[in-house]
């Protein structure tokens, strides 16, 4: 299909088995006081979900399966086609004789621009209206320089202008960034590996770029990224763990992200394994990440004399290969300590599914040994069986989760008027000459650096 089709169950799938959003649909009829624009805001948004999720689709099937009337459905879906935002996609016989028009999204009618920024690069993905990729690039990048807001509007800015007058709009751009996002302030970030302290992201690449900005944790945009294009699709509860130079973890519950009270929930590295252990850049001693992160088994290896000083987790990884016992032994200490947290969040949350990722992913094969059997035993009974996958990495996925944080915005209906900041939607309303203000996202701002939840 030129959408989502349902085997992909993509972004608009993503919104359609949303709990929030389902539930926030239905309570339009309770709500007395709220305004006809509000409620026409909310049917647009299901029937650009149900369209995502379900691929093409007749008229009469999005009134049943949204329960809505078929003047109401004719309305909208008349208003999304002239906009060219939704197209007629073909024709099916019909039980009333007339052939019925299947409606699908246009892919083409607008773009998002995703990034993932780590210390010492950044990936990116352009990313169409059908939730495919049409552009990714690479480039080496140093986030610890100071002009390193400069830096990024500079890498980014060449997305932005270059949309020739046939180019679909760009929507908005998407960051995912290993830190905190949006505690203290709209649009800050706390890093300590990229050595930012509170840096006001957001807001001054949202005013430079004259786009909107939107900015996660890059472990919860790859959480958003399994649920919308991996196995995510399929399971409604389910965590990403990642390995590398840190240790991450993203959490979706019932179909959503989950991000706690400020948007710190995940993390897993910073949790004491023990109190005696290595010191963490976070200050404190025996953090989890202090013991199985990529610079932690790089320091293990150092000390023990199994690689130069100069060394890189390359070599430990190399002389592992080839049999060392010692470099095999450290990557055997690091699975069981690393198995045995996952347990610990196994136990608190009951997912159904359980994906390892990230660059350390690679070693998997000296860590696997050693981290299921810890975490086979240290799991309550009953969820004992949960199912644990290995995610191959790939950097691409993670920035396209950072996209679809600005995908959400556009597709997403909120019933509170008060806090809507429709920038995204005007965008893609006013370039295809319609009113996107009355398209509506959940959250208050889209640079407010959080994934709509």
């Amino acid at each position: 299909t030129r959408g989502l089709g349902i085997d992909k169950k993509g972004l608009a799938g993503y919104l359609a088995t949303s709990t929030k959003f389902r539930n926030e649909r239905k309570s339009v009829n309770s709500v007395r006081t709220v305004s006809v624009g509000l409620i026409r805001s909310v049917n647009r948004a299901s029937v650009l979900a149900l369209i995502g999720s379900s691929g093409p689709i007749a008229r009469a099937d999005i009134a049943r399966r949204l329960g809505l009337s078929p003047a109401t459905v004719t309305a909208v879906t008349r208003d999304l086609v002239e906009r060219g935002i939704l197209e007629v996609f073909d024709q099916v016989p019909s039980s009333g004789g007339r052939p019925a028009l299947r409606l699908a999204l246009v892919p083409d009618a607008g773009h998002v621009l995703g990034v993932k920024i780590s210390p010492a690069h950044l990936a990116g993905v352009v990313v169409d209206l059908g939730g495919e990729v049409v552009e990714s690039f690479e480039r080496d990048f140093d986030a610890s320089r100071p002009d390193v807001v400069d830096r990024i509007e500079a890498e980014l800015r060449p997305y932005v202008d270059a949309r020739g007058d046939d180019a679909p709009p760009l929507l908005g751009v998407g960051l995912g960034v290993p830190g905190l996002v949006g505690i203290g302030a709209p649009g800050t970030v706390h890093a300590p590996s990229l050595g930012w302290a509170g840096l006001a992201l957001g807001n001054v690449l949202q005013t430079r770029l004259g786009v909107p900005v939107l900015i996660e944790n890059d472990v919860n945009t790859l959480a958003i990224a399994e649920r919308l294009y991996g196995r995510g699709r399929d399971v409604a509860d389910f965590i990403t763990i990642t390995i590398g130079r840190g240790v991450g973890l993203g959490i979706v519950a019932r179909g959503e992200l989950y991000r706690g009270a400020d948007g710190g929930a995940g993390e897993l590295g910073h949790v004491t394994v023990r109190r005696d252990g290595p010191p963490c850049y976070c200050g404190r001693n025996g953090c989890l990440e202090a013991l199985v992160a990529d610079p932690a088994l790089l320091r293990e290896a150092i000390d023990n004399g199994v690689i130069p000083t100069d060394g890189t987790v390359d070599d430990l990884l190399k002389l592992a290969d080839d049999g060392d016992p010692t470099a095999r032994a450290i990557y055997a200490t690091a699975g069981e300590a690393l198995g045995g947290a996952v347990a610990t969040v196994v136990n608190l949350l009951n997912p159904g599914l359980v994906l390892l990722s990230g660059e350390g992913i690679r070693a998997w094969r000296h860590l696997g040994p050693a981290f299921i059997p810890v975490l086979r035993s240290q799991l309550f009974g009953p969820i004992a069986d949960v199912m644990v996958e290995i995610d191959p990495w790939d950097e691409t996925r993670w920035a396209r989760g950072a996209a679809a944080l600005v995908f959400r915005s556009t597709f997403t209906a909120s019933l509170d008027e008060d806090t809507i900041d429709s920038t995204v939607r005007d965008r893609l309303g006013a370039t295809l000459g319609g009113n996107g203000a009355q398209i509506r996202a959940p959250v208050p701002a889209p640079v407010a650096g959080t994934s709509p939840n």
